[in-house]
């Protein structure tokens, strides 16, 4: 699949005709709608930097301190650094191998474009393709539910007699999320996701202050870090737990955020991931050390709940509502990020690329096929409100393969590196161990369901 006229739709680009600053050039023909409209290659590095943030240090992170109760302190942390230090290694190896290709005359767009041409036809379409896709749009539909929950933390606050319900907050989310769902292209979103950068940082502080503050409150909840139950419950929680950490950290869309950088790429991702990781180490372990801190192994599925206890809060209201407020605002943010390979998708089945990008042929389709798109996810999450376990279910099934998997495979198949090389090592034992560890956590996440069960209903007003 050397030629271009191989490549018809499929978003694989040679290099010298991608960098017109539109992510196109004299060869437009040979790209779909989904990679001509929705990935314009216009970004800058520090512009793919804010995509970065946005996509990983977004709400998940509060899940951290409940992630430690499984994990204890010493493996909490550790389990913290390592997933760091293997993810920012693993993006840089997606990078590498993007730009070898690019180089090659073959800039790969897409994650399933990449799957396809290392792996072999058929693993884009069938393999990496849905999965990514399903992550995708699991990450919206979570990031929607806790959108309406972030709402009615904000109007209990205010009215705390108040009788709306969960759902009607994630329609409320979901009707402004349809709107947002209309920005154009992957590109269009940088200033809202530089909004977003401050954003993650504010609510992190927060959020750090309000655990330290709960922690030395007269009401603060007796800590406790032991873990306790069967050895089975044990292991199972320890597995769940890799699983929200890999949410946390889950990316699952470099390729696409690669291909929204102006030519040329080289040095620009690894930029980027410096300013992004920068922001998660400032983050991560502040939320996840001081929460766990204040809350032992009571933490729950998200930090902000156990700053209020049936009914009393733990920190001032002020506080405690600035932090909603601050969180609501990134999730709009994060959910719009996350919706960009679906709308790239509908983009590409819909589109048609021999009329221009806001021409009636193209508009009218793609506000009606985002709109369902949203609507579809904000009925989920109204349905299924039920964060933690989502975030788990995420985590297991689709960020640990996409990030923490797939990296070392391609890149020891495209560089084939020596075999008696340290990174040819180090990949394969990355490969072999999260081969294990995501069929482990799926069964962790799935089994934490059925134990939840008992308790979903649906539309429940948690």
């Amino acid at each position: 699949m050397g030629a271009w006229d191989q490549n018809r739709g499929n978003g694989v680009a040679d290099e010298e005709s991608v960098g017109n600053g539109t992510g196109i050039g004299i060869e437009k023909e040979n790209l779909d709608a989904g990679a001509l409209f929705v990935l314009q290659s216009k970004g800058s590095w520090l512009h793919c930097g804010y995509h970065l943030t946005t996509s990983i240090v977004a709400p998940a992170l509060l899940s951290l301190p409940f992630a430690f109760a499984s994990l204890g302190w010493a493996a909490g942390v550790i389990c913290l650094a390592l997933a760091a230090i293997i993810t920012f290694y693993s993006y840089n190896l997606i990078s590498l191998v993007l730009e070898h290709n690019a180089q090659h005359g073959r800039r790969q767009l897409r994650f399933r474009d990449m799957a396809d041409d290392i792996l072999g036809p058929g693993w884009g379409r069938y393999c990496v393709g849905p999965i990514q896709f399903a992550v995708c749009f699991g990450a919206v539909v979570g990031n929607t539910l806790l959108g309406g929950q972030s709402m009615k933390a904000i109007y209990l606050i205010a009215k705390p007699e108040g009788t709306m319900k969960l759902y009607e907050f994630v329609i409320i989310f979901g009707i402004f999320m349809l709107i947002m769902a209309q920005m154009p292209s992957f590109h269009s979103l940088r200033h809202i996701n530089l909004v977003s950068l401050v954003l993650c940082l504010a609510y992190s502080i927060c959020a750090t202050a309000g655990s330290i503050y709960a922690g030395h409150s007269d009401r603060a909840p007796t800590r406790d870090y032991s873990i306790s139950g069967s050895s089975t419950h044990l292991v199972f929680g320890v597995f769940n737990a890799f699983a929200v950490i890999a949410t946390s950290y889950g990316n699952g869309i470099i390729p696409e955020i690669q291909a929204t950088i102006a030519l040329p790429v080289k040095g620009k991702m690894f930029k980027g991931l410096c300013l992004c990781y920068t922001i998660v180490i400032a983050t991560f372990f502040s939320v996840a050390i001081s929460g766990y801190w204040a809350f032992g192994n009571e933490a729950a599925g998200t930090l902000i709940s156990n700053f209020t206890v049936d009914g009393v809060n733990l920190i001032p209201k002020w506080l405690l509502t600035i932090t909603n407020v601050f969180v609501l605002l990134q999730l709009s943010a994060v959910a719009l990020i996350y919706l960009q390979p679906t709308n790239e998708v509908l983009e590409g089945l819909f589109g048609d690329v021999t009329k221009d990008q806001f021409s009636a042929r193209n508009v009218i389709p793609r506000l009606l096929f985002r709109s369902i798109s949203v609507a579809v996810a904000t009925t989920i999450a109204a349905m299924l409100p039920f964060f933690g376990d989502i975030n788990a279910v995420i985590g297991a099934f689709g960020f640990l393969p996409l990030d923490f998997l797939m990296p070392s495979i391609f890149y020891n198949i495209t560089f084939k590196p020596s075999k008696r090389s340290i990174i040819f090592w180090l990949n394969t034992a990355l490969i072999v161990i999260f081969t294990i560890v995501t069929v482990l956590a799926n069964v962790a996440a799935i089994r934490q369901i059925a134990l939840d069960a008992k308790d979903y209903k649906l539309f429940a007003n948690v």
